[in-house]
């Protein structure tokens, strides 16, 4: 038996997978979404034939093809620090802090993510993590029984803190053991059609907030989506009804661009599933969808600004009656937001990746940062944008209110506390931007520092 250790981009990519594998199983229509989604991709490829330079072409097509996000819900801080130490395991940090409190919804949250480009172009596995804030629970009776049904579930295996700790110690896991903590860890994110709460109970957490009783009422934070990455969402969008899909309303995020910002996602509503309570009566919970995601240029903290406002102005003015005049809408509000790569480049709003045209050599002369301009100029530097590899807080709520049957989609300043989100952790997140401008950043010493 080989002690040979695994490396955790190598364990990442075995959980994906057995996740994606879990979750087909357990919602069919998520099957459906891969589908439409390879379709849509090879059509779009098609017509788009030069979207991948042939030097990175391989890679970013196999990154497509495994590239998914989940999400769960946690309930207390000692799970969120668990989940940490786990998804380390597999290469991922707490990336970001997400308020989703602005948009009605009473937790905060990180993405958990890979943050190396090599480890990213193996397989972007990512999770949006989010922690229900107790303290935002109006009802003292309920904020109570709420914390005592969490205080005494246990969300992990044995056998998985145990190999979290093995990991810990030899710095590793062996083939095997990588096997066994794959089997292990997905314990946590199994669907549970057993609540551990009465009937009453969770209709009264229910009454109260939707997202508090799946977090509470269950024996583990079932993944509640899935996410595969599209080139082409409002296709999507639009076919899903031909394939027996019903999608949410609106895509939520920016609107449809010459060069697309951040991120789009679109979903089909949430399944409506048995439930056995613990007295013994059933009913339905509604919590499980799928999702598909498009993901645009990284922006810097000035192009993000400028993205909040105009994401604001538009909440306050429109409403999302349909897709297509939701869509209007928003290119409207979007009409000062820059849609063209070069804009976004010297407006410093987008984070970009620099390099040699191929079979191009910079003049002696020109051999310096301050060159740059007229060497992008002369065709001898050119730019590409950074894709960006994080979450919005505002479109995930608004994904959560709609899976949800809330309507509390407004958005507001929000109630941020990152130092508490962060103690619970037991770490600090790592600042998105940071990892953008460190990519940018060695791009640019790639061509004039080498």
């Amino acid at each position: 038996m080989s002690n040979e250790l695994i490396a955790p981009d190598e364990i990442r990519d075995r959980f994906s997978k057995a996740m994606s594998q879990m979750y087909q199983q357990e919602v069919p229509q998520y099957g459906t979404l891969l589908q439409i989604v390879k379709e849509t991709n090879a059509v779009y490829l098609n017509q788009h034939p030069s979207t991948f330079s042939q030097d990175v072409k391989a890679a970013e097509l196999n990154r497509l093809e495994v590239e998914r996000h989940g999400a769960i819900r946690l309930g207390t801080a000692a799970e969120l620090a668990t989940m940490k130490d786990l998804f380390a395991v597999m290469g991922m940090s707490p990336v970001g802090y997400y308020d989703l409190s602005a948009a009605g919804v009473p937790v905060h949250s990180t993405a958990f993510r890979p943050i190396s480009e090599d480890s990213l172009r193996i397989n972007p596995f990512r999770v949006f993590t989010s922690l229900l804030r107790m303290e935002l629970i109006e009802n003292e009776t309920l904020r109570e029984q709420a914390r005592q049904i969490l205080e005494q579930r246990d969300i992990f295996s044995p056998r998985v803190r145990e190999l979290i700790a093995q990991q810990q110690q030899a710095g590793g896991l062996t083939d095997a053991e990588t096997n066994e903590f794959v089997i292990e860890a997905l314990k946590t994110f199994r669907w549970h059609s057993e609540a551990q709460v009465s009937l009453a109970t969770y209709n009264a957490l229910l009454d109260h907030h939707r997202l508090i009783a799946d977090v509470v009422c269950f024996k583990g934070p079932h993944i509640n989506h899935l996410t595969p990455r599209t080139l082409d969402i409002d296709l999507v969008q639009r076919v899903m009804p031909d394939y027996g899909i019903t999608p949410k309303e609106v895509i939520e995020g920016p609107p449809r661009r010459q060069v697309p910002i951040l991120l789009r996602q679109t979903s089909f509503k949430a399944l409506s599933e048995q439930i056995r309570f613990i007295d013994e009566h059933s009913g339905k919970h509604t919590a499980r969808f799928g999702e598909i995601e498009q993901r645009g240029l990284a922006l810097t903290p000035k192009g993000r600004a400028l993205y909040d406002q105009l994401l604001l102005q538009a909440s306050a003015s429109g409403n999302k009656l349909d897709n297509d005049s939701h869509q209007r809408h928003m290119e409207a509000a979007f009409a000062d937001f820059p849609d063209d790569a070069e804009q976004l480049r010297s407006k410093e709003l987008g984070y970009f990746r620099y390099h040699l045209t191929p079979g191009a050599t910079i003049p002696e002369h020109n051999v310096s940062r301050d060159n740059l301009e007229d060497l992008i100029h002369a065709r001898v530097v050119i730019f590409e944008p950074i894709i960006y590899e994080d979450f919005l807080p505002v479109s995930a709520a608004g994904i959560f209110q709609s899976n949800l049957g809330s309507d509390k989609s407004a958005v507001s300043s929000g109630n941020p506390n990152q130092q508490a989100f962060e103690s619970a952790l037991g770490c600090k997140v790592v600042n998105e931007f940071s990892l953008y401008a460190a990519i940018q950043e060695a791009s640019l010493r790639h061509i004039f520092d080498d």
